[in-house]
């Protein structure tokens, strides 16, 4: 999806609002005060955010800004002082990761979780929900959980072939580079037919090669009908394929809104950039200017002001 293409706010949230903690006409996923310390440091201190259904929205910041923190408490990965959070209606809070999937809301991490000493197929039946097989009493009567094993296989094949992974499927997933295992990572996700899917950093050691690819997936996941929430360090990937974008630093969100808007809040410059206020992040030269403008920065004697 081109910048042109990106829904306008009045899309998206209530009398086309934006900013931090806007309603939304139709949210997924609604957290409200969620609030997680680690000693002294607060890591995530949410009031309230809304994510839109059938939307890609991208969470932003800065390295520390709590954007982990936050997947890990909204999916049963880690526990907040305080806080609740819903999904589809349906509160969350003190769920654990395993029942938040059945429900329909699965994530990828930033380290990929494979199993490297089973193959790409075996990974993919583990991601299937509600096997029979899985109890101890029916494990040993075949006869009542074959056919459902068959289905898993044939689902399972199906999306390694959309992922081009099916060439790998009797491999070991060991045995695969870092973009294929972050690909099957996602196509193990889809194995639940989840409705909300949560990437965390999906291009972070992709290799060029594969990154075209994996953006494709993440837009074709929003035509099949699902919602995507994705971290993200790439501006110019964010500004490409996002619907909604919501910026956090410091643990807090301090601006959400369409990617065009976001790109030029004062407050998303701020947390990235501090002075920098002239670059533009979503630009695809946005990342060399502030390393030009820092390297400038460095080479300046101290106290000299920019005067560009």
């Amino acid at each position: 999806m081109s910048p042109q293409q990106t829904p306008t706010a009045e899309a998206i949230a209530k009398d086309g609002a934006s900013g931090p903690g806007c309603a939304k006409r139709d949210p997924i996923l609604v957290a409200r005060g969620v609030r997680r310390t680690f000693g002294a440091l607060t890591a995530v201190d949410v009031d309230h955010l809304e994510i839109p259904r059938h939307r890609i929205t991208a969470l932003i910041g800065p390295n520390g800004a709590g954007k982990t923190t936050l997947f890990n408490l909204l999916t049963g990965f880690d526990t907040p002082q305080s806080g609740t959070w819903e999904f589809d209606g349906r509160p969350l809070a003190g769920m654990r990761p395993h029942r938040v999937a059945h429900l329909g809301m699965v994530r990828t991490f930033q380290l990929t979780k494979v199993l490297g000493k089973l193959s790409v197929l075996e990974n993919m039946r583990l991601g299937a929900t509600g096997q029979t097989g899985e109890r101890l009493r029916t494990a040993l009567m075949p006869w009542l959980w074959r056919r459902q094993e068959r289905e898993n296989t044939a689902r399972a094949d199906e999306l390694l072939a959309r992922f081009r992974l099916d060439a790998k499927r009797e491999d070991y997933a060991a045995s695969m580079s870092g973009g294929q295992r972050k690909l099957l990572e996602m196509a193990r996700a889809l194995m639940t037919r989840p409705r909300l899917v949560m990437l965390d950093e999906p291009m972070a050691g992709v290799n060029p090669a594969l990154k075209q690819s994996l953006l494709d997936h993440i837009t074709g996941l929003r035509e099949e009908g699902m919602t995507v929430l994705f971290v993200e360090h790439d501006m110019h990937m964010v500004r490409h394929i996002a619907d909604w974008v919501v910026v956090m630093a410091a643990g807090s969100v301090v601006a959400e809104g369409p990617p065009d808007t976001v790109m030029s809040d004062p407050a998303v410059v701020d947390a990235y950039l501090g002075a920098h206020h002239d670059v533009d992040l979503g630009a695809s030269d946005g990342a060399a200017r502030l390393e030009a403008q820092l390297v400038e920065d460095a080479d300046s004697p101290v106290g000299e002001e920019r005067t560009s």
